[in-house]
Order: C-alpha cells, then sequence, then structure tokens
C-alpha cells in the first residue's frame, strides 16, 4: 500500500519496502520536517511536543522513532503513552506546547499506524502546514541541532484522569441524572485506548455496571475497527441476550462514538451527533455545523431549537473552521465524531459519552424510543471508478450546470438539494474515483436519487468520449 499524505496526516501500512509503507525512516523524516515547522512556529518559544498513541502493536516502536527524532531536531517531548486522539489534543493546549502528534491510524485495520499532527491549538494542522511539512520531509530540508540543543522527555500518564475531571466540571454534563438512573451499560473499545478511558470515564459519571468487551489496550483488534453496524454484531448480541440500557463502541482513538440501543439495534453513527446537539441545544441557544456529508437531522433539531445550521466541507479541520466561524455551540461529523467548543475543537468520544447519558437520564424513555423520535433519514454511499484520464473537475462543473434550478452548494465538490433530499458528489484525494453520498427518508428512495446521478455521470462521461 502506498503512503498516503493527506491534510489528516501520514499514513500507511506497516511492513514492505520504503516504497510501499510506513516505516521508520519515512517516520523520522515527517517527524523532523515537522519539528522544524514547529520550531518557525512556536510562539511561545518553548520548543515542546506532547506525543501520545492508540494501541496498536507497532505503536511502540513508533513512538521511539518519532520522540528521539523530535529531541534530536532540538524539541522538548511530553510523552502521554497510551492516550487518545482527545486527550493529546486537550494536553496540547494545557501544555502551552507548540504542537501535538497522535500515533493513530482511527479507525483502520491494526496493520495500519499514523502521524496526526497538531498546532498549538491542539488542533489538526492547516492544509498549507501540511503542504509546507511534506515539501521539507520530501527534499530532507532540515538540520538537526547540536548535542547541546538536544531536546529532552518527560513521560506524564495523567492527562486521562485530567479529561474526564474536565468533562464532569462541564455545567451540560448531568451528573447527578446519570446517577440516578442506574445504567447497565456495554462498552466495546476494539482492545485499544478506550479500554482504558471510557471505564474510567463511566464509573465517574456514576453508572451502575459496565459490561466490558474488548478492553485490553494490546492493539489486538477482534473485529474491524470502524463501528459500523456490520463490524459492531457482538455487542449487538450481547444487548439482545441481557437486561442493559445501552451500547457504546469507540474506534481505536476514541474520537468516533457509535451507539447501540438496549434491543441491539444500532442508534446510527450519524445520530450521536444528532441527539448530543439536541441535548446541547435545549440547555444553551445556539448553531451547529457538520460536514456536507452529514445527515440533514441535524439541520431539522437545530432550527427546531431556533438555531441556524451550517454545512461544512469534509474533514474535521474545516468543520473546526466553519464552527469559529459561525460560533456554532455543537458540531462534528456524521461519523460520530461530537465536537464541543466548552471543551476543546477537537472530535471527543469521551465527551460525548458523557453528554448523551445525560440527554438519556433526563428522556423519559429507552435509548431506542429516543432514537425514533429525531427525523428518520438514510444515507446512501457509492462510488464510480475513472480512468486517468477523466476530468473530474469538468464532470462536477457540468452537473452543477444541469442542476442549476436546485439549491447548489461547491464549498467542497458539489451538494444538490431536493426539498429533504440531497445528493454530494465529490473527488477523492487518493483515488481516481468520484464519491455519491445521498439521503432520502427510505433506503430505496436515497439509493435511487444515488443511480439517477450516476447515470447522469456516465452520460456526461460518454457524451465527452464522443
Amino acid at each position: 500500500m502506498t503512503l498516503i499524505k493527506s491534510i489528516s496526516g501520514i499514513r500507511g501500512t506497516i511492513g514492505g519496502s520504503t516504497e510501499e509503507s510506513l516505516n521508520p525512516v519515512d517516520a523520522a523524516k515527517f517527524s523532523a520536517a515537522y519539528a522544524k515547522w514547529i520550531l518557525a512556529n512556536d510562539e511561545n518559544n518553548n520548543r515542546k511536543v506532547v506525543l501520545g498513541r492508540d494501541a496498536r502493536v507497532s505503536g511502540g516502536w513508533l513512538s521511539q522513532i518519532v520522540s528521539g527524532t523530535l529531541q534530536a531536531m532540538g524539541v522538548d517531548v511530553v510523552d502521554l503513552g497510551l492516550s487518545t486522539t482527545p486527550t493529546v489534543e486537550l494536553a496540547t493546549e494545557l501544555e502551552h506546547a507548540a504542537g501535538g502528534i497522535i500515533l493513530t491510524a482511527s479507525h483502520n485495520p491494526a496493520n495500519w499506524n499514523a502521524l496526526k499532527l497538531l498546532n498549538s491549538k491542539g488542533e489538526f494542522i492547516s492544509a498549507e502546514a501540511m503542504g509546507e511539512i511534506l515539501a521539507d520531509a520530501e527534499k530532507d530540508a532540515y538540520d538537526f541541532a547540536d548535542y547541546k540543543q538536544t531536546g529532552q522527555v518527560s513521560y506524564d500518564d495523567t492527562y486521562i484522569d485530567k479529561h474526564i475531571q474536565m468533562i464532569l466540571d462541564l455545567d451540560l454534563v448531568d451528573v447527578e441524572a446519570i446517577k440516578a438512573k442506574n445504567f447497565n451499560v456495554v462498552i466495546d473499545c476494539v482492545n485499544s485506548t478506550g479500554g482504558i478511558a471510557v471505564p474510567k470515564l463511566l464509573t465517574a459519571l456514576g453508572v451502575n455496571h459496565v459490561e466490558k468487551l474488548y478492553c485490553e489496550p494490546n492493539g489486538r483488534f477482534p473485529h474491524n475497527p470502524e463501528p459500523l453496524p456490520e463490524n459492531i454484531t457482538e455487542i449487538s448480541r450481547t444487548l439482545e441476550n441481557g437486561n442493559y440500557h445501552l451500547g457504546i463502541i469507540v474506534d481505536p482513538d476514541v474520537d468516533r462514538l457509535a451507539l447501540v440501543t438496549e434491543d441491539g439495534s444500532p442508534f446510527g453513527e450519524e445520530y450521536t451527533l444528532v441527539a448530543v446537539s439536541d441535548y446541547v441545544l435545549s440547555k444553551k441557544l445556539g448553531n451547529t455545523v457538520s460536514n456536507m456529508s452529514s445527515t440533514r437531522a441535524l439541520r431539522d433539531v437545530t432550527e427546531k431549537h431556533g438555531g441556524q445550521y451550517t454545512a461544512s466541507a469534509v474533514g474535521e479541520v474545516n468543520v473546526v473552521k466553519m464552527m469559529k466561524e459561525t460560533n456554532a455551540v455543537i458540531g462534528g461529523e456524521g461519523n460520530g465524531g461530537v465536537i464541543l467548543p466548552e471543551l476543546h475543537y477537537g472530535r471527543d468520544a469521551l465527551v460525548g459519552i458523557a453528554l448523551f447519558l445525560s440527554k438519556l437520564a433526563n428522556f423519559n424513555g429507552s435509548a431506542n424510543m429516543l432514537r425514533q423520535s429525531y427525523p428518520n433519514y438514510h444515507i446512501s454511499k457509492n462510488k464510480i471508478e475513472l480512468t486517468p484520464e477523466i476530468d473530474v473537475d469538468l464532470i462536477l462543473e457540468k452537473m452543477e450546470e444541469k442542476y442549476a434550478n436546485q439549491p447548489v452548494n461547491t464549498l467542497d465538490g458539489v451538494k444538490i438539494e431536493f426539498d429533504k433530499e440531497w445528493v454530494h458528489l465529490r473527488k477523492s484525494n487518493t483515488e481516481p474515483i468520484i464519491r455519491i453520498y445521498s439521503e432520502s427518508e427510505t433506503e430505496q428512495t436515497a439509493e435511487h436519487l444515488a443511480q439517477k446521478i450516476i447515470s447522469d455521470i456516465k452520460e456526461i462521461i460518454q457524451f465527452k468520449a464522443e
């Protein structure tokens, strides 16, 4: 697998030749280039970077290489060890560090790993900064520090506890109501760092009983770690056969949250943010943001509470930028990513859990009843594979022209709205494909809309070929 370099970081599979994988050589190069960028943009002049990792088997040696390279560049390292992405983001800000690195490939399988890079605010670096870092890594354009300026490393494993305390201190988190409900929950932490953080959080929130599935942080994922319905069958069966109120699933770095209702049916990743936003907006009036490929249900809930919904380009950094521009009180992505600015500008499954349990504790009914209280939409996800000579930008331009009489958003590809239905077309950054997301009130109509758009695209391709 070719190394993938994008705004989300540098990621790849482990093992194989240097051209095919994320390897020690690449890890050192990109760490050095990032350190150069850090030193040039270190406003506090403290030359400090926070480092943390999920529990992947490759994380140990990768962490040593990244830490050693940063020190060789003259950067001090605060090593959190096994941690979560949102915890590293918070620690970067609390440490007044110049940046942070999370070693995680998020929802990718266990043979993947990655370097996710943060700025001094604990937020993902910009596309411009990433471009600069990638260029320097490619050219080996960095100088290592004199031995007298070698960076130092310190270790701090207290930040998950600090993170949890900050969540408990939020006025929005109703600990007393959660305790009073005597919740019994099942959790699946895919044998990564959620196995450390989630039980601690639930205990602190006063949850009555926690049934643990795969909470040993050994990096040996028992199933595909992306929390999609087809990958969470065991926790669903456990809920079906037991007396539980809720199932909780997090991905390996704990920035995505999926939920399962008491009868074993998925709550729906898209609806994690919807339910949490409904709760937040019931407590404080404000605006919301999600990316353009997320469910319309968030817009419906936002407008019900008198707020304004805005769609951003796909990608967490774009969601955060739009949230700041619109002064949103809650936002995130439809993949179960909850961003609460009051805590920090990053997807955070831990605060998502606390807010959802607060909502459920104050709701007169079960998790399944809560899900049924929201508008019911279905998203269909498709793609068209293209030959290299096809001009994707031209196709998107033609689709915009074809549907000019409909509301069209070109912030990220082309999104076309049809009353309460929509379709979003965007080109992949890594493959010669067009991704097609469509949403409607039934699965059949969402798929029908997608097929209609695919047919339109094929007509454009055929016409251009002739």
